[in-house]
């Protein structure tokens, strides 16, 4: 993870129109587009081909339709319609049935209602064909919003959803323990937004110890939570405590992101844990690829590299 004003950069980048249609133009070229390594594809059935081999890896995946921030009803229904016909779409392909989702993609700056709304358009299909639904988190604004819509949903009787806790945030601890009180899945995550000072952890070695504090609790009290983490300090802690624990490996799961630490993801599972890969898709991909590049320095030069590769 970058610093602060190395995130900060980059979502300033992430907000450029130039560079935006820069990176439209050049990034998802068929073949050789560089966003390709971190972007399964722009359709679900690009996705679903691109992650095929993944199961006789012993991976498991999450596919991710990319969208957020919708500012209108008409526009998050139409998001919510997208994902129906996903559901429907992975279900024909025979992929595993797990998707992430975010509720500004929903309608959440719309107002609550049409966020709950689309999301119980999305479950019914979801509920019926045996998906497990992630509710990823969004910056701080919207944490409050997305644990309540969580609880409005498991009232509800939908339990086959979860969401995603990022250790940064100051509140985290009381958020899992909130979350595993109700039973329910959590992913946790180190965070990737720029935030406060006030509301989150700025030095890596406070964000690094909260992340080891939380997947404690996680560990302990949680219901088969995700670690989700590139980190090999973080995933040898993991190990270690569960280990010392007594927990074993079907307590929890690693996960990771398309296209970074593949060598990982293959020797986690050669060691006999169960690891997911984070598959994001869709034409609304570039605010992603930025804070991917934002976490992570090597990821810069590599699409360097492929920028100039490309327009040559």
């Amino acid at each position: 993870m970058l610093d602060a004003t190395s995130k900060a950069l980059f979502h300033g980048l992430a907000q450029v129109e130039t560079l935006q249609r820069l990176a439209s133009k050049y990034g998802m070229a068929p073949g050789s587009g560089f966003a390709r390594r971190f972007i399964a594809g722009e359709t679900v059935e690009e996705a679903v081909a691109a992650v095929s081999d993944l199961p006789g890896k012993g991976l498991g995946l999450t596919l991710d339709y990319l969208g957020e921030s919708v500012s209108s009803a008409e526009a998050a229904s139409a998001a919510t319609d997208d994902y129906v016909k996903i559901i429907h779409a992975i279900v024909a392909s025979g992929a595993e049935r797990n998707i992430s989702l975010k509720l500004t993609q929903l309608g959440l700056d719309v107002d609550r209602a049409t966020a709950v709304d689309n999301m119980r358009r999305i479950l019914e299909p979801a509920d019926a064909n045996g998906f497990f639904v992630r509710i990823d988190m969004e910056n701080s604004p919207y944490t409050d919003a997305t644990i309540g819509i969580l609880d409005t949903l498991w009232q509800q009787g939908h339990r086959n959803v979860g969401t995603v806790i990022q250790s940064y945030l100051k509140r985290s601890a009381a958020d899992i323990q909130h979350l595993n009180g109700m039973g329910a899945r959590v992913r946790l995550v180190k965070g990737a937004y720029k935030e406060a000072k006030n509301v989150a952890h700025q030095r890596k070695s406070e964000v690094d110890g909260a992340f080891v504090e939380l997947m404690h609790l996680l560990l302990d009290e949680g219901t088969y939570p995700a670690i989700a983490t590139h980190d090999p300090n973080m995933i040898a802690e993991a190990k270690a405590y569960a280990k010392s624990k007594g927990y074993t490996s079907d307590r929890f799961e690693f996960q990771m992101l398309y296209g970074i630490r593949r060598d990982l993801q293959t020797a986690l599972v050669k060691e006999g844990y169960r690891v997911r890969v984070y598959v994001p898709f869709g034409q609304q991909w570039y605010p992603y690829f930025m804070r991917r590049l934002g976490e992570r320095p090597a990821n810069v030069a590599f699409v360097l590299r492929g920028i100039f590769s490309d327009r040559g």
